[in-house]
C-alpha cells in the first residue's frame, strides 16, 4: 500500500506576512513579490536572501498566502520546500 503525499511548498505565516506588507506600504510599493532564494555562504553554510520585485520570473515557484506572493527560483526551492517564513521581534533583533 501507497499513501498519498502532499507536495512540499514554502509559506509565510500571518505575522510574517503582516510585516511584509507593512514594509511595502513604507516604501510606496502597491503590489510585488517577496523573492526568497538561497546562496552558497562558503564555510558557513547557505546565505538566505530576501527581496522584494515587481513581478516573479516565469519559472519561478510562486505561492500567495495572507495577501502576499512568494517567488521562489527553481534551483532554490530544492532548500526551501517545506519551510514556513515567521517573523519575531525581541531584545536580540526583528526578522
Amino acid at each position: 500500500m501507497t499513501t498519498a503525499q502532499k507536495p512540499l511548498t514554502i509559506s509565510i505565516s500571518k505575522n510574517a506576512a503582516e510585516h511584509v506588507s507593512d514594509f511595502m506600504r513604507s516604501k510606496g510599493l502597491d503590489a510585488g513579490v517577496l523573492r526568497v532564494s538561497v546562496k552558497g555562504g562558503g564555510c558557513s553554510g547557505l546565505t538566505y536572501v530576501l527581496d522584494i520585485q515587481e513581478s516573479a520570473e516565469e519559472t519561478d515557484k510562486v505561492v500567495e498566502q495572507h495577501g502576499v506572493t512568494l517567488a521562489v527560483d527553481r534551483k532554490s526551492y530544492v532548500f526551501l520546500a517545506g519551510t514556513e517564513l515567521d517573523y519575531s521581534g525581541g531584545l536580540n533583533g526583528k526578522g
